[in-house]
This record gives structure tokens, C-alpha cells and sequence, in this order.
């Protein structure tokens, strides 16, 4: 089986709401997604998807993710999706980095193989169990009476863990902190995520005011570096998110022994082929993960839940539902979808998702031998 054509889409995905992270230096609207479709010479078609959250966000961007299928699709044009590792070794040869834009070729290969072997992706993984992944919910940074009204209308839809912005203000992130921890309910979940926003000095100040809560911060500093002044005079929990790249990131991580907690984002990391090495790392040494997307559409959210479910219960905290703040849906019906605030999949044969073609218009590009 070959690769014998590739179609790229854009669209606009816009959010239902105006939304706010790192203290409010960062707002978004609208999500530049790029749809890809391979097609085989079989007649077996698999589809991708990358969306960048925005383009302020992380060091990737709608265009460039256009732009860099553009360059691999000679790469991999003519061989065989379902030899994985080819394909990624091809794309890394032809272009070193950039792995928001490899992310959604491999996806639309994992999809490939996953329908040849006639089982899901997540079976394809290493295997699926059957109880689905608590969705994260998403609380854009505001005052603590707005924060908790957000949660609130989540608690109405199912969710039990919720993932609250905070940064750019230590004293009000504290107050954040304390009234909506003071307004938790029993069985409910809630990690602070600072998204890069502190300095050594606020991440310090702000998760030693509020210690007595065990709360849980993600991503409270900018780099490795930062996360390494800030783990000894901490008691806190760390997640780690944004600084997680790659495996040598995570094999950092362990040994500086940074987090308890990791945040593996598919688009971010370059795909399902080299997520799965960071979640072996994080699992043999009983790292906790979350497996989200960086933003996008149904088709997204279940690439994700795929991976996801192939990590035992006690090391898998939750996904992220991006779906649920978007106001176009590519797949009306389709793909995992939130169930009283658990996404999970079933055993359809590969991603178990296609985009309605008519939703997303006439292909940007085409590659085809």
C-alpha cells in the first residue's frame, strides 16, 4: 500500500466566547485548523487535523502548519502509512523540528493503519480499556466569583475536573485560588494552570501562600530551567505542560525529578508516534498523565481520547474537549464525544472520525504522484 495523494483544508474555527489564559496577556477568538486527507492506493483514506491554539500560544501557527505539509508531502508521497516509523523518519529527515506540522500526516497514518488492522487506534497503541477519560474543563482567567460561575456551568454538564487559568497577578491568583478551592465539592478536581506566566518569584510566592490546600499547578514557569529553581522551595504538585516537547524533555524531567504530573499534547509533540514514547517514559516511572490536544475539533479530541485510553486509571488524570467551545462541529455526530464530562472511543477500526467534506469546502492544496 502507498501514499498516492494528500488534501489539505482550511477553516476557521471560531470559539463561543472570547477566552483568556496567562494572566490575560493571551486571548483567542478563533482557531486556524488545517484538515489533511490521505489517500491510498488501496482506496483507504485516513484524515489528520492540526490546529495550533492560536498563534501566540506555543511557537506553531495555522500558515505553518500548511506551509510545512507543503515541504514533507515529497517526503512521504509514495510510501507505505502503515510502516510508522518510515514515515516519521522521513519527515524528520526532510524537516528537522517542527512537529506541530508532522502531527497531522501521522495522525492520518495511524488512522491509515489502524482500519487495515481492522481495530481502533487506541487497540492499535497497545490496547484500550474500556472505562473512558475525564474531560478537563477549560476556565478562562477572570475574577473568582466569574472562575467559579464557569465551573459551575460545567458541574451542570457532568464535569468533575477543571482546569482553572491563573498568572499575571499573585495576589489575585491567590484569592482565585482560595475561594474557588474553599468552593470546591467533594469528588471534584481542580489544577491551576499558569500557562508560562509566573516568574520564579510569583510561582514561588503564590504556591507556598496557598500549600495548605494541595493544590496542583501546571506549568507555573517558562522553562525546565525555571521548573528546576522552583521544585526544592515549593511543596506543591507540578504538572508539566508547555516545556514538554520532545523525549529528551521528558527523560529531563525525570531525572531532575520535576513533576508528578505531565501533559502530553498530541499536536505539540508531533504526534501520536512520538507521544506514545513519552507515555512509556512517564508510565515506567509512574508519572501521571493528562493527553490533551492543543485545540480543534472533534477529530482532535478523539485522537486524544485514543491515546489516553491506553493509559492504566491511577496514571490517567484526564483530556480536554476543545469541541465544547467551538461553534462549528466537522463531524456533526461523530467521534468522541462528551458524556456527562467523559470522553472515551469504542473499537470502530481506526480514528473512528471523518469530516463532513462539504463543511470544509474545496482543498487549499493537493499532492498526489
Amino acid at each position: 500500500m502507498k501514499i498516492k495523494k494528500i488534501s489539505v483544508y482550511q477553516l476557521d474555527l471560531p470559539l463561543s466566547e472570547p477566552y483568556y489564559l496567562s494572566g490575560g496577556r493571551l486571548k483567542f477568538e478563533s482557531l486556524d485548523a488545517t484538515f489533511l486527507k490521505i489517500e491510498t492506493d488501496l482506496g483507504i483514506v485516513g484524515w489528520g487535523e492540526g490546529t495550533p491554539w492560536g498563534n501566540t500560544y506555543l511557537p506553531a501557527h495555522g500558515p505553518g502548519v500548511r506551509a510545512g505539509i507543503e515541504t514533507l508531502s515529497s517526503s512521504v508521497l509514495g510510501l507505505d502509512p502503515c510502516k510508522i516509523h518510515h514515515i516519521e523518519r522521513a519527515m524528520d529527515i526532510c524537516l528537522p523540528g517542527h512537529l506541530y506540522a508532522k502531527a497531522p500526516i501521522d495522525m492520518a497514518c495511524w488512522d491509515i493503519w489502524g482500519q487495515v488492522c481492522g481495530r481502533s487506534i487506541a487497540d492499535v497503541l497497545g490496547g484500550r480499556y474500556e472505562n473512558g477519560t475525564l474531560i478537563a474543563s477549560s476556565i478562562s482567567t477572570g475574577t473568582p466569583e466569574r472562575m467559579l460561575a464557569l465551573i459551575k456551568k460545567y458541574r451542570e454538564q457532568g464535569y468533575k475536573l477543571h482546569s482553572v487559568k491563573v498568572g499575571g497577578d499573585t495576589e489575585l491568583d491567590i484569592q482565585r485560588i482560595r475561594y474557588l478551592e474553599e468552593n470546591r465539592q467533594p469528588g471534584e478536581k481542580l489544577f491551576y494552570d499558569a500557562n508560562r506566566s509566573w516568574t520564579r518569584s510569583e510561582a514561588i510566592t503564590v504556591m507556598n501562600a496557598v500549600s495548605d490546600f494541595n493544590a496542583t499547578f501546571e506549568q507555573p514557569v517558562e522553562t525546565i530551567e525555571d521548573l528546576s529553581a522552583v521544585r526544592p522551595i515549593t511543596q506543591s504538585s507540578i504538572s508539566v505542560d508547555e516545556s514538554l516537547h520532545t523525549i529528551l524533555d521528558m527523560m529531563r524531567i525525570i531525572s531532575g525529578n520535576l513533576a508528578e504530573i505531565v501533559n502530553i499534547k498530541l499536536n505539540r509533540v508531533g504526534g501520536l508516534t512520538k507521544a506514545r514514547r513519552i507515555r512509556d517514559l512517564a508510565l515506567a516511572n509512574g508519572i501521571q498523565c493528562y493527553v490533551m490536544a492543543t485545540g480543534g475539533s472533534v477529530l482532535a479530541d478523539t485522537e486524544v481520547a485514543h491515546l489516553a485510553q491506553t493509559i492504566p486509571q491511577e496514571f490517567r488524570l484526564g483530556t480536554w474537549a476543545c469541541q465544547d467551545m467551538l461553534t462549528v462541529d466537522v463531524a456533526p455526530g461523530r467521534g468522541a464525544r462528551s458524556v456527562d464530562g467523559v470522553l472515551a472511543v469504542d473499537d470502530t477500526p481506526g480514528l473512528g472520525v471523518a469530516p463532513d467534506e462539504d463543511l470544509l469546502g474545496s482543498p487549499v492544496a493537493v499532492y498526489e504522484i
